[in-house]
């Protein structure tokens, strides 16, 4: 029988997400700091003149104006414009959560914390630079807000995936992902986005100019990393097969790298001295009453322009009989209240999810904030805000990486109430920040001629109550960036 070509057809459905106009400027506000928003809401009041300040002794009962009913001409929408209905949660918590207009009038010169713009923008920054694929981008962004702060990357890419796809609605795939992390290892300072100390070593070594000390350093850290760790440095060259001094040399090199290039960035940016001023305020009274408050500094309340509303009503109710020039004066008016409304949507958006983000980390962290003993912090993730607010995770994540919070206890990114939690083999999970302060103080206070190994650290841990595997406290000192016990002698 003689076979022929067949030609099929197939068909697939891919979800694409994409963000509306709309959407795009509240992730935008959303990020700004506080004073940025200042300078933002001022530039958009002098650009439309369909929106203004409302007067802070003049009670308004509505944020946004009806439009005239029935249709506008042919070149209208007929859309009716609303302000957003955003809401918080409907449970009330025991502490009081609010908007605090007072704190406005309190000037950033009167916050004197200092740092500089977050590593997260840094390296947001960076990647508005390159031209890459949106769904790349939108990977490598999240992978970004999954750094810890030396820079190295501890999620597996099948975590990401999954987070992606599962909590911020993202359909894409392993492909994309392994794509965003080498996008993320080619940002500076080299070595991010590593998903250890060895990998993070050898992106550092592969910026560097062809050599024969690049080849052996390559090749120490590929072939000999163990003895590389355990500073066997007389085994190397017999491994290899090298010369002494040309892996003496590599050696040396090899001891110039950073381990914590995230840290290096950190340090960078601190040395601008760029001033922060906290997103949000969280006092504890004597009484244990806890109070929220999102500084909003001269933010004002916005409002559509009366005077223009009046000129939309008056021209929409005569439509019939408009010259072509007032039709064009109409659609210029709708466009400005509609531009105007957007943008007021916005600002109302960021504020309740802002507030919304902080008060689910203060009901979750709540004894922290009564005390201010960082062993006091629970374990929480990204998700856990997510599932108390309605959040998309990935919104949460937005918040977290950039936003700052003043309480009784000092001045606090908001990642720094975020740990992951340890879950034992009869089903209790610990705090992993309360397991490493606690393996760190073993080691502090250890003898020091007698440096304590990983398997008599976790039987002390087991001891106080923390019964984890020898690999995990190996995995958490490595984290701590603190050595094996033979090379802390």
């Amino acid at each position: 029988m003689k076979q022929g070509t067949l030609l099929t057809q197939k068909q697939s459905l891919t979800q694409v997400q994409t963000l509306s106009p709309q959407q795009l400027l509240a992730v935008k506000l959303l990020e700004l700091p506080a004073l940025e928003l200042e300078d933002r809401v001022k530039t958009e009041i002098q650009d439309n003149p369909a929106l203004e300040a409302a007067d802070p002794d003049e009670r308004q009962d509505d944020d946004a104006y009806d439009t005239p009913g029935g249709d506008a001409g042919d070149e209208m929408t007929g859309e009716d414009m609303s302000l957003g209905d955003y809401r918080t949660e409907d449970d009330t918590p025991d502490y009081v959560l609010q908007a605090s207009r007072d704190n406005g009038r309190k000037r950033a010169e009167d916050i004197p914390f200092s740092d500089a713009t977050s590593f997260y923008e840094n390296l947001e920054a960076q990647l508005g630079e390159l031209d890459i694929d949106d769904d790349v981008r939108h990977a490598a962004l999240y992978i970004v807000g999954s750094l810890d702060d030396d820079g190295l990357l501890r999620k597996d890419l099948q975590t990401i995936l999954d987070e992606m796809e599962i909590y911020g609605g993202v359909q894409t795939d392993m492909t994309v992902i392994t794509r965003a992390l080498e996008v993320v290892q080619s940002l500076d300072p080299a070595g991010l986005g590593a998903r250890n100390l060895q990998e993070c070593l050898l992106l550092q070594i592969a910026r560097k100019q062809d050599s024969a000390e690049k080849k052996v350093e390559e090749r120490i850290l590929r072939e000999c990393y163990d003895d590389f760790t355990k500073k066997n440095w007389d085994r190397i060259p017999a491994r290899l097969g090298e010369d002494k001094g040309l892996c003496a040399r590599a050696l040396a090199e090899i001891k110039k790298l950073n381990p914590r290039p995230g840290i290096a960035l950190t340090e960078n940016i601190d040395r601008n001295n760029q001033t922060i001023t906290p997103d949000f305020t969280v006092e504890t009274g004597d009484d244990g009453r806890i109070t929220v408050a999102l500084n909003n500094y001269d933010v004002p309340e916005l409002r559509l322009n009366r005077d223009f509303v009046a000129m939309l009503d008056s021209l929409g109710s005569k439509k019939s009989k408009l010259s072509s020039e007032q039709k064009s004066a109409l659609m210029f008016t709708k466009q400005k209240i509609d531009a105007a409304q957007g943008f007021i949507d916005a600002v109302n958006q960021r504020r309740n999810t802002l507030l919304a983000t902080m008060n689910a980390i203060v009901g979750l962290q709540r004894q922290f904030f009564a005390d201010g003993d960082e062993a006091s912090l629970r374990p929480m993730i990204l998700k856990d805000v997510a599932d108390r607010t309605g959040l998309d995770i990935s919104t949460v994540s937005r918040v977290s990486n950039s936003k700052w919070v003043q309480t009784n206890y000092g001045v606090f990114p908001l990642k720094f109430f975020f740990n992951d939690g340890y879950v034992t083999k009869d089903g209790d999970e610990l705090s992993v920040r309360e397991i490493k302060a606690i393996l760190r103080e073993c080691i502090d206070g250890e003898d020091k001629t007698k440096p304590l190994t990983d398997e008599k650290l976790a039987g002390i841990l087991k001891d106080k109550g923390y019964p984890i595997a020898r690999r995990t406290v190996a995995k958490y000192r490595e984290q701590l960036g603190i050595p094996t016990s033979k090379l802390r002698k």
